[in-house]
C-alpha cells in the first residue's frame, strides 16, 4: 500500500496548520484517502489463479459442445496446464473442472459470470482469458456454431465486442464475417463461422477496421488495442498468458506496419 496522499497532506497540514496538529489532522486525512485507493485497486485486481476452476469448465464445455470430445482438444487442455505452471493442487482442480464441463448438464452461463467476476474491470486481462478459449475452439481447425456460441458469449460477458473477437480470430489467421451485428447470446442470424485464411491474418482484420479507414481511424485503433494487449499490464497472469499478450502485440505492431507501409504514412 502506497502513502503518498498521508504523506503530503501532513506536510499539508503542518505548513497550513502551524504546527503538529494540523500536520496530524492532514495525516489522518490522507490516510484514508489512500485505504480508499488501495480498496479500489484490490478490487480491480483478479486474485492470482482465482481463474483456474471456470476457465477449464468452460474448456470442457466448449470441447463438448458439438458432441464429443477431441484428442486435439484435450491436448489443448493439456497444454494450458503445463503452460501455466499449474502445482499438483491446481492440476487437479483443473482436470477436475474440465470433466465436468464435459458433462452433458453442464450450464456455462455460471462459469462464465465466474470468469467475468474475476476480469471484473480489467480488460486487459479479458484477452488473455478469450485467447485461451479460441485455442480449444480452433483445435481442430474450422469451429462448429455451437463453439462460437459460447465463445461469443463470453465475449459478450467480458465486453468485448464482437469486432474486436474477429480481430482476435484474424491474429490466428482466421476470417470471420459475421453477417448480424446483435449482441449477446442469442445473436447472430446471419453468423458465417471464422474460417482459416491460408494467406495469413489480414492486418485490417487485426486492428479491426476496414480498408477504407484513414490515418487517423487506423492510429486511434492501434492505439487502443496496443493499450489492452500490452504485457507489462497484466500483473499476476501466469507466464503462459503473458506470453500470449506478447504475441498478441507483436501482431498488432507488425499489422500496423504492414497498413502504415500500405497507406504511406508515418
Amino acid at each position: 500500500m502506497s502513502y503518498t496522499y498521508t504523506i503530503w497532506f501532513a506536510l499539508a497540514g503542518l505548513l497550513l496548520g502551524h504546527g503538529f496538529v494540523g500536520a496530524a489532522v492532514g495525516g489522518i486525512v490522507g490516510f484514508v484517502l489512500d485505504n480508499l485507493r488501495f480498496s479500489q485497486r484490490r478490487a480491480a485486481t483478479p486474485e492470482a489463479g482465482g481463474f483456474v476452476v471456470p476457465l477449464f469448465a468452460l474448456l470442457g464445455a466448449v470441447a463438448k459442445s458439438d458432441g464429443r470430445v477431441s484428442e486435439a482438444e484435450i491436448a489443448v487442455a493439456e497444454r494450458m496446464m503445463a503452460r501455466m505452471g499449474l502445482g499438483a493442487e491446481q492440476r487437479q482442480q483443473a482436470v477436475a473442472s474440465f470433466n465436468r464441463g464435459k458433462q452433458p448438464e453442464f450450464d456455462v452461463t455460471p462459469t462464465i459470470n465466474e470468469l467475468r467476476q474475476w476480469v471484473g474491470l480489467r480488460r486487459d486481462h479479458a484477452f488473455p482469458v478469450l485467447d485461451v478459449v479460441i485455442e480449444t475452439v480452433l483445435a481442430e481447425g474450422n469451429p462448429s456454431p455451437e463453439k462460437m456460441a459460447i465463445l461469443r458469449q463470453l465475449a459478450f460477458a467480458l465486453r468485448v465486442s464482437d469486432m474486436e473477437l474477429m480481430a482476435l480470430m484474424a491474429m490466428k489467421g482466421y476470417v470471420w464475417n459475421a453477417g448480424s451485428r446483435g449482441r449477446g447470446p442469442g445473436a447472430g442470424g446471419g453468423y458465417v463461422p471464422p474460417t482459416r485464411n491460408t494467406q495469413g491474418p489480414d492486418p485490417y482484420a487485426v486492428l479491426g477496421i476496414t480498408r477504407d479507414a484513414d490515418d487517423r481511424a487506423v492510429k486511434r485503433a492501434y492505439r487502443k488495442l496496443i493499450s489492452e494487449h500490452h504485457p507489462d499490464r497484466l500483473g499476476d497472469l501466469p507466464e503462459e498468458m503473458r506470453r500470449r499478450a506478447e504475441a498478441r502485440a507483436s501482431e498488432i505492431n507488425a499489422a500496423y506496419e504492414r497498413i502504415k507501409a500500405e497507406k504511406g504514412f508515418k
